[in-house]
């Protein structure tokens, strides 16, 4: 059974509801056969990269938020995301445009590894602070989970797999997707954002009866 996932990487529920989902396989008797497809979904497409600005003072400066209404709205988050064994880190959260990152998980299909490639993005974003819009950071991620390095600069330093990056934004307007994260089981059934552990493990239970 596949599960395809609309996600971005800058998305802070994506990593969360990625972890609820990989918890809610665990706890199947046989999860066997489950295969798990990234889908790009860009939050921002037009966002400009700035290391030198952090989550923080981007959230307060474009929702028009003071910093301590930003503190205690990402508190919730951080929260939430340790309940998961997640550690978030606002303060250090370097902005940057998530398309080059998209453009990795796309290759990373092919060679088999796109959750593990997705797991280094996500932390090294949200908890190590680093640029993933800069060349280094997504080559040690890609080199991390087996991905030669040559490759890799490949399709980073070119317009690769840009029709494989709209065909999931178109696919994921025909299916009404609103928001990230967003799971489709099967093509059968959706769960929209990190909902609680029960929601997965019920739709996972669901789907894989009608599939076997």
């Amino acid at each position: 059974m596949k599960i395809e996932i609309w996600s971005d990487i800058a998305c802070p529920f994506c990593y969360i509801g990625k972890r609820k989902l990989e918890k809610a396989i665990q706890r199947l008797p046989n999860s066997e056969g489950i295969v798990l497809e990234w889908k790009s979904f860009q939050l921002n497409p037009s966002l400009q990269t700035d290391p030198n600005q952090n989550t923080l003072t981007y959230l307060a400066e474009t929702k028009g938020w003071t910093m301590e209404q930003t503190v205690q709205m990402t508190a919730q988050v951080t929260a939430m995301g340790k309940e998961e064994g997640l550690n978030f880190n606002f303060e250090k959260t370097a902005v940057a445009n998530t398309k080059r990152s998209h453009r990795l998980l796309h290759l990373a299909k092919g060679f088999n590894c796109q959750n593990e490639l997705k797991e280094q993005l996500f932390k090294a974003y949200f908890e190590e602070g680093k640029n993933i819009d800069e060349l280094e950071t997504l080559l040690q991620c890609a080199e991390q989970v087996g991905i030669p390095r040559a490759e890799a600069i490949n399709v980073l330093d070119t317009q690769a797999f840009e029709e494989e990056i709209d065909q999931d934004v178109y696919e994921s307007r025909l299916i009404g997707v609103q928001g990230v994260p967003f799971f489709v089981f099967d093509r059968k059934y959706g769960i929209s954002g990190a909902q609680p552990d029960e929601v997965f493990d019920q739709t996972l239970q669901k789907a894989l009866q009608e599939f076997n």
